[in-house]
């Protein structure tokens, strides 16, 4: 009879990972045929139809920066010219 420890020591744990191959030169063509079955409706009864291109949203981000960088130019554009008027009638008036 062997005396019960205070310690555990656990086992390792063994995973069934088995790796996916993933092929970007298919997946596009796959992409690129189903687009060209859409358009001549070969696939009329298909349940979903992504509403998301490929490639929308890459320069959202891009595009959304640069407008917030206009208008904070905007902005201090404005500042600096109220800054000079109050700055002009207090010394010259």
């Amino acid at each position: 009879m062997a005396l019960p420890s205070f310690f555990k020591i656990n086992k390792n744990k063994k995973f069934n990972f088995i790796p996916r191959y993933y092929n970007p030169r298919k997946e596009d063509l796959e992409e690129r045929i189903r687009s060209v079955e859409r358009e001549m409706g070969v696939n009329e009864g298909e349940a979903y139809r992504p509403t998301i291109r490929k490639g929308q949203m890459s320069n959202y981000f891009n595009r959304k920066k640069s407008k917030a960088q206009k208008q904070s130019n905007i902005r201090l554009i404005i500042i600096l010219l109220l800054l000079f008027l109050i700055s002009y009638f207090l010394f010259f008036y």
